[in-house]
């Protein structure tokens, strides 16, 4: 059984990780809220990974009975979240923004760092910046008037 609880225990790291790695991309920390869409996205990765590790670690991995749940649970896990995921069922008006405030945040990072050399593109990349500030703190703006109410 301890196999089975040091697997348990890297695709749960892994998963967690993968949820944090989601964040790196922004340009700011202060652009850094929870997100059910990311989390859901690092929950389908970890319920994919738990399948290909299981693959890979079979030899390891030896009890069928526990290998067949782990490959159901993981496949209802995947579906599950890959249905959260694409439905937003569960998102409200500040949780979209608070996801939203990330993904303009990457929007902004790219558009400052990247070597642009045409002036056509560096003009199209200062306006996103513009609008992308302006969204986000729009919508920053937003989420603390929600949370007053």
């Amino acid at each position: 059984m301890k196999p089975y609880l040091k697997f348990a225990g890297m695709v749960l790291t892994s998963t967690i990780v993968m949820f944090i790695f989601k964040y790196l991309s922004t340009f700011q920390f202060n652009h850094v809220f929870f997100s059910e869409t990311r989390a859901y996205m690092a929950i389908l990765m970890g319920a994919t990974m738990a399948i290909i590790m299981l693959i890979f670690m079979r030899h390891m991995l030896k009890n069928r009975k526990i290998n067949i749940g782990i490959v159901a649970g993981s496949l209802v896990v995947f579906f599950l979240s890959l249905f959260l995921l694409r439905s937003q069922t569960i998102v409200d008006d500040t949780d979209y923004m608070e996801a939203m405030i990330p993904h303009h945040s990457i929007a902004l990072l790219t558009s400052e760092r990247a070597e642009i050399t045409d002036p056509r593109v560096r003009e199209l990349a200062d306006e996103i910046i513009k609008a992308q500030r302006k969204e986000i703190d729009e919508m920053k703006n937003l989420i603390e008037d929600l949370e007053d109410e």
